[in-house]
């Protein structure tokens, strides 16, 4: 019974690989990131090695600077990974490519419902990941969520009362471990 509710408490762990300064959905970052991105996971990877927090799989997004990551972690921790669609980073639209501490994003990430011109609302992008979230509430194990910064603020919103100043200047560190619990279910 101990380990089932150690287990509820710990349904979920994020990481992200935020290894960029420009906002794209199909942007990669240079030999440089690449290799200290590397090296970053590679140390998750050990980290979680000595304490696996009960992680029984790695689910990640289909873009390659996020997939590499994942992949490093997995051979590292011997942890199966899947990639994982919703987890892709969030469409910009006309903010593709521009710098993602830009003033004009910075008031555009207060504005949930516009869609920048051809891309992704906050409110589509919840759906996807709220659904995601909910799907491995349901799940068995403890999953190891690999993804961009605004896929872990938005995780971070799923989990936490947040302001839109708060989730709008939300993010975390280059393979950084954050838990999140699922809130026990009501019978």
């Amino acid at each position: 019974p101990h380990v089932a509710a150690f287990q509820r408490q710990l349904e979920q762990r994020g990481i992200t690989a935020t290894v960029r300064r420009r906002l794209g959905s199909d942007i990669d970052a240079s030999c440089g990131q690449l290799r200290r991105k590397a090296m970053q996971a590679q140390a998750l990877a050990k980290q979680l090695e000595a304490d696996s927090h009960g992680i029984t799989r790695i689910l990640c997004s289909p873009l390659s600077r996020a997939r590499e990551t994942a992949e490093i972690v997995a051979a590292g921790t011997g942890l199966p990974l899947t990639v994982e669609p919703r987890l892709r980073e969030q469409a910009f639209g006309r903010y593709e490519g521009t710098p993602r501490n830009g003033a004009a994003f910075a008031l555009a990430k207060l504005h949930f419902a516009d869609r920048f011109e051809g891309g992704e609302s906050m409110f589509q992008l919840a759906a996807r990941i709220y659904n995601l979230l909910d799907e491995l509430a349901e799940s068995d194990g403890t999953a190891l969520l690999v993804a961009h910064n605004g896929i872990a603020r938005m995780v971070h919103s799923y989990f936490n009362e947040m302001t839109n100043e708060e989730f709008a200047l939300f993010g975390i560190g280059n393979c950084a471990l954050i838990g999140y619990d699922f809130p026990e279910k009501q019978l």
